[in-house]
């Protein structure tokens, strides 16, 4: 039964929504029910999974590309106090400064709209793996560093052998905050990109709706962003969960 706690929770929510409204007299143009909004994605579903999918695209191909440049950049820090001395302070300039700060001018600086979205939504997925990475390879047991001190392993041999595989859990708990961040910095991404006039993915869609007074509309577009960050936090969880099952 608590497996179907969050289903029917969600559906009891959507009632009283709808029943709110309804009894209220709510104009749509103010808070439409689920009934509404049901009606305006089924009118315009097509466009709007298209536009989904953009919006997706983004999401992971930052996500990868915050990966890898996560990940060299904490397994460079493990390797030389030199570059941790040079890689953490730029590591934490990105995580403070806001994103919708610097959009515009990644935006004029990649002089691509694609690639710029990738770039900001990256900017806000990386610091999550980055820390996450960096304090596994860290945390690795002191004995084991010994004993591979002991029998010479290089420094590249200690960290493919044996941190990087301590750091496994740290890195999966950082993915999984990085799937939601990676789709929250694609949607703010293409705010801005769409402000000036790239139609493409769901947060255009949003800023067309508002400019229509489509309400209802809207409120499809921010169910079809929620319902896909429940998905990715869901599917790399799952994923954490195989990998980990697998390694022991």
């Amino acid at each position: 039964m608590k497996r179907f706690a969050p289903i029917l929770s969600f559906l009891a929510t959507l009632a009283v929504w709808q029943a709110f409204v309804r009894m209220l007299h709510v104009p749509v143009y103010l808070v439409p029910g689920p009934v509404e909004i049901a009606h305006a994605f089924l009118s315009d579903a097509g466009g709007l999974l298209r536009a989904l999918l953009a919006t997706l695209s983004v999401t992971f191909i930052a996500l990868l590309a915050a990966c890898i440049l996560g990940v060299s950049l904490a397994c460079a820090m493990a390797a030389n106090s030199w570059a941790r001395a040079l890689i953490k302070p730029w590591a934490i300039i990105l995580q403070v400064t806001p994103v919708v700060a610097v959009a515009p001018l990644i935006v004029v600086w990649v002089n691509d709209p694609f690639a710029a979205m990738v770039v900001c939504a990256t900017i806000v997925a990386f610091f999550p793996i980055f820390s996450n990475t960096a304090a596994g390879l860290e945390a690795t047991p002191q004995d084991l560093l010994d004993l591979f001190r002991l029998n010479n392993a290089t420094r590249l041999q200690e960290i493919r052998l044996l941190r990087l595989p301590a750091a496994l859990p740290y890195f999966l708990a950082g993915l999984r905050v990085s799937g939601g961040l990676a789709l929250v910095g694609a949607v703010v991404a293409e705010f801005v990109t769409g402000a000036g006039g790239v139609a493409s993915g769901l947060a255009f869609r949003i800023l067309e709706s508002g400019y229509r007074l489509q309400i209802p509309r809207m409120f499809a577009c921010l169910a079809l962003l929620s319902a896909a960050g429940l998905a990715i936090n869901a599917g790399l969880g799952a994923l954490s969960q195989f990998i980990i099952r697998t390694r022991s």
